[in-house]
């Protein structure tokens, strides 16, 4: 099966769980109950595999609970970072799902067993809360234990009817998938911007190859508003043939990204001693000031969020806000997640930033941060793309790329806005690595590396000629436009005229004949 066949076969079998709990769960509550059983499947089945360890002989969804000695169990959440018993695993509790009368409570129970199967050990932080958002005991479920235990039950058989093989052997990222499409479909109908916590991959993928262009090692990638972990992950799949020697790193504010996030750095084998999630907001409770510099930042930040700002008067001695002498706007936080990035930023590392296009014209305090940046040559490339990239908007953002090693004293702009593949909802940028016919992605790169000027596409400014632009850095005010309108030859133009007015000249002549004629005759008769 194509990974291409996988996604479409993935759709089909959502929907259909979809329809089989339509009108008792709300879309965007569903998504969170499909998103778990998912979560709750994998790590399931990879426990088992773990135990196991390639013995055929070993099935471990048939033991006993009570062949599990005390010294097996230590020793797997030492290496796993939590414990399943065979009884709890998701194949066992699906089989039995539909004739279970206490299913919600079993399910319960067994997510709280798993959770607390960590406590005392490292992983303890990695695990707690994983399944917090999975409340099967939920009113928004039904108003009554069978009608709990109904809607479960289908939502445990449609994502145990998922046949893949095993998830890290599937062709297509199958949570991010599966995310991303619960995300288009019900996004907008719940009145929630699905880009808020979700960079579709095409455009993660992109992000993550700007940070890491040219990296064989980075220490550690770091994503500052990281969401339910796109964009790690994309770097995680981008390096796969090198080495991210320290691990993922993140800080989401909202509590369910939080734990979809750390969800899925589980879901792509990522193991509890390989990544670090935090809970809580970046811009004023940063975590990580003991782990930075970051080799790479990958970030999508909220656009033009409000945030205490100058009504913290500390907050211009931080760290991260002090070196530009000014905060970001309190009704405009783009420039604060953008400072923040910077100061985490380390000598021989990328950041590659989503941002608003609007703060890279605006005066005032965003004009100051411009100069700062310009004036310390920290702005490496500014990238424009096409609108309608992001679920829930349709606004046409801009990528800005941060260097702390460049050797020149020039800027880059490249207008991307014109590379794109229309969609049924959405438009995409294509991936494809074939030289002869290079997707979106790809083509974006290929200027990126290169530097080179291309008419139309992408130039070079250097830092003077900015500053005597008022600092603005917009890229539509560097590479100018294709004019796609007809090109009208003047000359020629007034030729034809000439020759127009001449026949009708000649034309009203004979009509005048013509008539001088017919009157002629009325008088004869």
């Amino acid at each position: 099966m194509t990974g291409a066949q996988q996604r479409a076969a993935l759709q089909r079998q959502i929907w259909q769980i979809a329809n089989d709990v339509r009108g008792a769960v709300d879309g965007w509550d569903f998504k969170q109950y499909v998103l778990g059983t998912l979560f709750y499947r994998f790590i399931s089945e990879n426990f088992a595999l773990y135990i196991e360890a390639g013995d055929e002989s070993i099935d471990y969804a048939s033991l006993d609970d009570d062949v599990i000695t005390p010294e097996i169990k230590d020793d797997a959440i030492k290496t796993k970072g939590y414990f399943v018993y065979p009884s709890q695993l998701f194949v066992n509790i699906a089989k039995a799902a539909h004739s279970n009368d206490s299913l919600n409570t079993d399910l319960a129970a067994v997510f709280a067993a798993i959770e607390s199967s960590a406590i005392g050990y490292p992983s303890e932080e990695d695990i707690k809360g994983l399944f917090a958002d999975f409340d099967t005991t939920s009113n928004r479920l039904g108003n009554t234990v069978k009608d709990k235990n109904t809607r479960l039950a289908a939502v445990l058989k449609g994502v145990a009817g998922l046949d893949f093989g095993e998830f890290e052997g599937s062709k297509i990222d199958l949570f991010g998938d599966a995310y991303e499409f619960l995300i288009s479909n019900y996004a907008a109908n719940a009145g929630k911007s699905g880009g808020e916590f979700f960079t579709p991959q095409h455009v993660s993928k992109l992000i993550a190859q700007l940070a890491m262009h040219q990296q064989t090692r980075v220490n550690k990638i770091y994503d500052p508003a990281c969401g339910s972990g796109s964009l790690l992950l994309q770097a995680k799949k981008h390096f796969d043939a090198h080495v991210i020697e320290e691990g993922f790193f993140g800080q989401e504010i909202n509590h369910t990204t939080y734990n979809l996030a750390r969800m899925n750095m589980f879901l792509h084998n990522i193991n509890y001693d390989k990544f670090n999630i935090q809970l809580g907001n970046t811009l004023i409770a940063p975590e990580f000031g003991d782990e930075k510099p970051f080799d790479a930042i990958v970030s999508n930040p909220p656009y033009s969020v409000k945030w205490v700002g100058s009504d913290d008067p500390t907050l211009i001695n931080d760290d991260r806000f002090a070196p530009a002498g000014v905060l970001a706007p309190k009704s405009k936080a783009d420039f604060a997640f953008v400072l923040h990035a910077l100061s985490y930023l380390s000598s021989k590392g990328r950041a590659a930033i989503v941002c608003f296009p609007g703060i890279f014209y605006r005066g005032g305090a965003e004009r100051q941060i411009r100069k700062y940046l310009v004036d310390n040559n920290y702005v490496e490339t500014v990238i424009s793309l096409a609108p309608n990239l992001f679920y829930g908007t349709t606004i046409a953002v801009n990528i800005l790329v941060l260097s702390k090693h460049k050797t020149d004293t020039t800027i880059q702009f490249i207008d991307a806005s014109g590379l794109f593949k229309k969609e049924t909802n959405n438009n995409t940028l294509t991936d494809n690595d074939d030289p002869e016919n290079p997707g979106h992605i790809q083509q974006i790169m290929e200027v990126f590396g290169s530097k080179a000027h291309i008419d139309h596409l992408a130039c070079n400014v250097d830092c003077e000629t900015i500053a005597a632009n008022d600092y603005n850095l917009s890229v539509s005010s560097y590479v100018e436009a294709e004019d796609t309108r007809e090109r009208v030859d003047i000359a020629q133009l007034n030729a034809e005229l000439k020759t127009t007015v001449a026949r009708i000249d000649r034309l009203r002549s004979e009509i005048d004949a013509i008539v001088a004629e017919i009157e002629g005759e009325e008088v004869e008769a």
